[in-house]
């Protein structure tokens, strides 16, 4: 599966430009089938191949990723990090009250 397609990359804004809003639009998710690891991209660069998102890990944290990891990780028996299909951009707000399962 390609993570990243023309049409999402298409509508993420670049890097810094949703800095000042307090509740910026998500517009991706990536997502390990293995664990709870979870990436929602809010703003993209496409030279850089980076993101700024929310990352729920460990803890949940807003931060940087790269596509290029995303696309070269491996979990057990060989799986990949997978975009969400079924996700619907939506306001940060939101993701932050859902809770995180594994």
């Amino acid at each position: 599966m390609k993570l990243l397609t023309d049409e999402i990359r298409n509508t993420l804004p670049p890097l810094y430009s949703a800095e000042k809003d307090p509740d910026p639009l998500v517009r991706v998710k990536f997502f390990t089938p293995w664990s709870s690891w979870t990436w929602y991209g809010i703003e993209y660069s496409p030279e850089e191949k980076l993101f700024f998102g929310f990352v729920v890990g460990d803890f949940p944290e807003l931060g940087y990723f790269s596509l290029t990891e995303l696309e070269e990780f491996r979990g057990p028996h060989g799986l990949y990090i997978e975009r969400d299909l079924h996700f619907t951009p939506c306001r940060l707000s939101e993701i932050r009250k859902k809770p995180a399962t594994v």
